[in-house]
């Protein structure tokens, strides 16, 4: 008789991976440190005693978010250094379906809580107070398992959240977003309207409060201000769509849970267009250019000499031995640019 082979069990930890992953790019807005503080997190699993780990899910969740803390801490630096607007990497995997059972009322629709719009609220709170948000908000994590993550008591986790919240809610986070269709439809109205060169057309599908940011990250040239105000925006976009370079191409793309549109040159990612849609207007429009942040977009080849995989081939994979890094920020110079868009490849 022919012998059943007993289920494999996955270890908690790859189980639990994907998770964790979403839980420090939502932290952190930069998926390769996301993957740093998941590898690290591994590296702490690889040393505890199971035996005494009464729920490893809960375990590797806070263990992830105290490192995602303390990365935040030591990001200030760097972030107040940014050169120009600062955007997250783009999140270009699926978004997560809710955990079984989570009401409604408890979590963010998994779409906007990925969204630019979204992350660049958090940038606004505090660590604990995004950690608290993130956890109950976005992870339906109750008070008790914020608690053992932040080092704080139940009832101080309340009151964090509560500041949180209301914190996000002066920022404007009521707006009614846009369903993915309508997402669609003002994505490709302003991508025509923006080719037309016709500051008028595109004023008609722009809030009265618009604005434009543009991330250069000081590697290529970039507004280093936000654009603000409707007409100012209109003119700006149409400005800069005259002086782009011959042959870009614009590819309809999933990033942050939302339609958007990467920017291809000579087949490498020369940016990233996305839009914040609400009310029926677009109310601000993203393009992302620093280089570093746009090498998922265009999937690397997987071979058996390595190769360099894509953000979308690493979630997939166990993490990698760590290697030696540094958190000093590479130097950084500003530009003028009479262009705000053209990379200095294309003066």
């Amino acid at each position: 008789m022919q012998q059943v082979a007993a289920p494999v069990e996955l270890d908690p930890f790859l189980e639990q991976r994907p998770r964790l992953l979403a839980l420090a790019y939502r932290m952190l807005g930069a998926t390769g440190e996301a993957e740093e503080a998941v590898q690290d997190a591994w590296l702490r699993w690889q040393g505890a005693e199971r035996t005494v780990i009464a729920d490893p899910a809960a375990w590797l969740v806070t263990v992830t978010m105290r490192l995602c803390l303390d990365r935040l801490r030591q990001a200030d630096t760097a972030r107040r250094r940014y050169v120009g607007p600062w955007l997250p990497e783009p999140w270009l995997e699926s978004v997560p379906a809710p955990a079984a059972g989570t009401a409604p009322d408890r979590r963010l629709d998994r779409a906007a809580d990925l969204s630019v719009a979204f992350l660049l609220m958090l940038e606004r709170l505090s660590a604990p107070e995004r950690a608290a948000l993130v956890l109950r908000d976005a992870f339906d994590a109750d008070y008790a398992a914020i608690a053992e993550a932040l080092g704080r008591t139940e009832a101080a986790c309340r009151q964090i959240l509560h500041r949180a919240r209301a914190r996000l809610q002066e920022a404007g986070s009521s707006r009614q977003p846009a369903s993915s269709a309508e997402h669609r439809r003002l994505l490709g109205a302003f991508l025509a309207a923006a080719r037309s060169g016709d500051p008028a057309r595109l004023m008609r599908l722009l809030a009265e409060d618009a604005r434009c940011l543009t991330d250069g990250g000081g590697k290529v040239q970039a507004a280093l201000n936000p654009i603000v105000r409707r007409d100012k925006v209109a003119r700006f976009v149409a400005g800069v769509m005259r002086h782009l370079p011959d042959g870009l191409r614009f590819r309809p793309i999933t990033a942050n849970g939302q339609p958007g549109l990467a920017i291809l040159l000579g087949g490498e990612a020369w940016g990233l267009l996305s839009l914040e849609v609400a009310d029926g207007r677009i109310q601000t429009v993203y393009m992302l250019r620093n280089p570093d942040k746009l090498a998922g977009i265009m999937p690397g080849p997987v071979t058996s000499g390595g190769g360099d995989p894509s953000w979308r081939q690493r979630v997939a994979r166990p993490p990698a031995q760590p290697k030696g890094r540094t958190d000093e920020p590479e130097a950084e110079s500003r530009r003028s640019a009479p262009n705000p868009l053209q990379g200095p490849d294309h003066a």
